[in-house]
């Protein structure tokens, strides 16, 4: 049996190397060709992750062992982590995930493990998603401005289209401002 690992991070700013390091510390000896590293966010669909799905696609063979550290590894939410599950058993890939009391989600106890845990992620996911949107309202009540601050552009570019006599570019380059900001303000 081939024992591959996938490790993901979600920034540049990250590595996987703790992941890997734990991997090897449970016993589970993957080689350095069988380990895949990945940045993209958690966000992304786990097939739609361009090393995910070559590993998958690609790689793995049927009585191979897959080990991830975590189970959001292996998905985005609940459904699209219970899919990568099923889409693995189909292919006769043993699932092993670290963080969960049965490692080997190809098991009885590994299926209802991985339903109940990926419910709790979801669920917790969800609540970030409730308690972010309450502070957004709460800022809003409270008459805060929201979003990117407005740059007070259109008077410079004003000034630089009718005392100067600049074009949009001649204006765009002179204030080291980029040509659709201009062209926003150009008119106003």
């Amino acid at each position: 049996m081939r024992i591959f690992s996938y490790c993901r991070v979600s920034t540049t700013e990250q590595t996987t190397e703790n992941q890997i390091l734990a991997i090897r510390q449970k016993g589970y000896d993957v080689n350095d060709a069988r380990t895949i590293s990945e940045t993209v966010s958690g966000s992304v669909e786990a097939m739609k992750r361009e090393k995910f799905k070559m590993l998958i696609n690609h790689q793995m063979e049927s009585g191979d062992m897959l080990v991830v550290l975590k189970l959001d590894r292996l998905g985005r939410d609940n459904i699209d982590v219970q899919n990568t599950i099923n889409l693995l058993a189909e292919k006769c890939i043993k699932v092993v995930c670290l963080d969960l009391p049965v490692a080997d989600l190809s098991s009885a106890e590994g299926k209802l493990m991985l339903q109940m845990f990926s419910a709790f992620a979801e669920f917790e996911r969800n609540r970030i998603r409730e308690r972010t949107k309450e502070g957004l309202e709460r800022a809003k009540t409270e008459g805060k401005k929201l979003g990117r601050p407005t740059a007070n552009n259109t008077t410079k570019i004003v000034q630089a289209k009718k005392a100067e006599g600049l074009s949009q570019s001649e204006a765009a380059k002179s204030l080291s401002l980029g040509i659709a900001t201009v062209k926003r303000h150009w008119n106003k």
